[in-house]
């Protein structure tokens, strides 16, 4: 399954997963830094999950977004 950019407004970047059950944001924070964030729901056909993970540049929170998307991509 594929991923496709939801959201993207300068501080929220989020992908959504084809099948709707799961997404990734990456969030600029007021405080200075970045988050990203893993959510599966439970009703996906892999395993549910949640992880939260912050980070001091953007370059690193891209690179763990996209790590993800990469791991949680569901073959048709």
């Amino acid at each position: 399954m594929s991923w496709s950019l939801e959201r993207d407004d300068g501080t929220i970047t989020e992908w959504e997963r084809s099948d709707g059950y799961a997404t990734v944001r990456l969030r600029e924070r007021a405080a200075g830094g970045f988050v990203v964030r893993l959510d599966v729901m439970e009703q996906a056909a892999d395993e549910s999950a949640y992880e939260r993970i912050r980070f001091d540049d953007r370059e690193a929170a891209d690179t763990r977004a996209t790590e993800w998307r990469e791991a949680r991509d569901l073959d048709d």
